[in-house]
C-alpha cells in the first residue's frame, strides 16, 4: 500500500439514480474512474474527450464496469473556446437538468504559447477551460438545485502564483509553474463562485487528490524526464481508483451541503481560510476571467441578476 492511500480513505453510502453528471478529461485515468463510480451508483454520466476513438473505448469500459448504459461521450477541445461553448450549447438542448459538473481537464507540458483564443495554452487548458464551462452551465446547474461542481486541483497549487494581470504571460513560466498557477486559480474561482452565488442551490469545492498512478506527464518533449516522472508517479502514487472515492465523496455524499466554497485534500477540509483570505485578488481573478474568456452580455448571468435586483 503507498503511504499516500491514506489521503483517499473516503467512502459514501449515497446513491446518485436520477442524477446527471458531466466528467470531464474522463476518458482516462482519475475521470474515467470517477465516471465509473458514479454510472455504477446510478447516474447518467456524460464524459468529454478530445479524440472520438478514445471517447468510444471509454464509454465501452464505463459501461462494462457500472452495467449502467446510460453513459454518453462528447468531444470537447479545451485548447479552443468555441468548443467548449458548442459543448454547452448542445448540453442545454439536451438535458433538461445537470446535477453534478466534475472539472478534471488538466495536463502538463503543453506548449507555452498563444491559443487562438489568445490565451496561455497551459491556462486555458489548466483553468480558462473550467471557468468557461462552469460559468455557461450555471443557470442549467442552478435550475436543477441542489447541485454541485467540483473543480480537480492539486498539491501543486500551494507553488502558484496568480497575478491576473498576468495570466496569459508567455516564455515567462516554466511549464510547473503555469501549473501550479493554473491549479491555484481553480482554488481562487471555487471559493469565489460559492459567494457570488449564495442561495442559488449549486454548491462548489475544490479537491487535491493526491499523486495518481497516471501518465500525466505524458504531454513532455523530454521522453527521458517524462519517463522518469510517469515511473515516479506509479511508484509512489495512489492507485486511481481509490482517489476516485473523492470527487465521488464530494460530488453525492449528502454531508457536503455545509461546505460550500471549501478546498479539499481527498476527503478533510484543507487550508480554506488560506485560499479564501485575499478577496481583493479572487475579485481581480474572477472579473479578468470573465474578461479574458470573453463572456457576452447574453452569456451573463451576473448582469441579468443585477437587473432583477434592482427591480422594484
Amino acid at each position: 500500500m503507498s503511504l499516500l492511500d491514506v489521503f483517499s480513505k473516503c467512502g459514501t453510502n449515497a446513491k446518485s439514480e436520477g442524477k446527471v453528471a458531466i466528467v470531464t478529461g474522463g476518458t482516462s485515468g482519475l475521470g474515467m474512474e470517477t465516471a465509473k463510480y458514479l454510472a455504477s451508483r446510478g447516474a447518467k454520466v456524460i464524459i468529454t474527450g478530445r479524440t472520438k476513438t478514445k471517447l468510444d473505448k471509454a464509454v465501452d469500459e464505463i459501461n462494462k464496469y457500472s452495467t449502467n448504459k446510460d453513459i454518453v461521450g462528447k468531444q470537447v477541445d479545451y485548447g479552443n473556446l468555441t468548443s467548449i461553448r458548442s459543448f454547452v450549447t448542445d448540453t442545454i438542448a439536451t438535458q433538461p437538468k445537470l446535477d453534478i459538473l466534475i472539472n478534471n481537464v488538466g495536463a502538463i507540458g503543453i506548449e507555452d504559447k498563444l491559443t487562438q483564443d489568445n490565451l496561455n495554452s497551459m491556462m486555458q487548458v489548466n483553468y480558462f477551460g473550467a471557468f468557461l464551462l462552469t460559468y455557461l452551465l450555471f443557470p442549467l446547474l442552478k435550475s436543477s438545485a441542489p447541485s454541485r461542481v467540483i473543480n480537480i486541483s492539486s498539491l501543486a497549487s500551494a507553488l502558484g502564483h496568480v497575478n491576473p494581470d498576468h495570466l496569459n504571460d508567455v516564455n515567462v513560466y516554466s511549464s510547473f509553474e503555469l501549473y501550479s498557477n493554473a491549479k491555484l486559480a481553480n482554488i481562487l474561482f471555487a471559493v469565489e463562485m460559492s459567494k457570488r452565488t449564495v442561495g442559488s442551490g449549486v454548491s462548489f469545492y475544490s479537491l487535491d487528490p493526491g499523486l495518481i498512478q497516471t501518465d500525466f506527464f505524458r504531454y513532455l518533449d523530454n521522453e527521458i524526464l517524462k519517463k522518469i516522472l510517469n515511473s515516479a508517479l506509479h511508484l509512489i502514487g495512489q492507485p486511481t481508483a481509490t482517489a476516485a472515492k473523492a470527487p465521488l465523496y464530494l460530488a453525492i455524499d449528502p454531508e457536503l451541503d455545509k461546505y460550500n466554497g471549501k478546498h479539499f485534500r481527498s476527503c478533510s477540509e484543507f487550508y480554506t481560510n488560506w485560499y479564501a483570505k485575499d478577496e481583493e485578488l479572487n475579485r481581480r481573478l474572477w472579473e479578468k476571467s470573465k474578461e479574458l474568456v470573453k463572456i457576452s452580455a447574453k452569456e451573463d448571468w451576473e448582469i441579468v441578476k443585477v437587473s432583477n435586483d434592482n427591480v422594484i
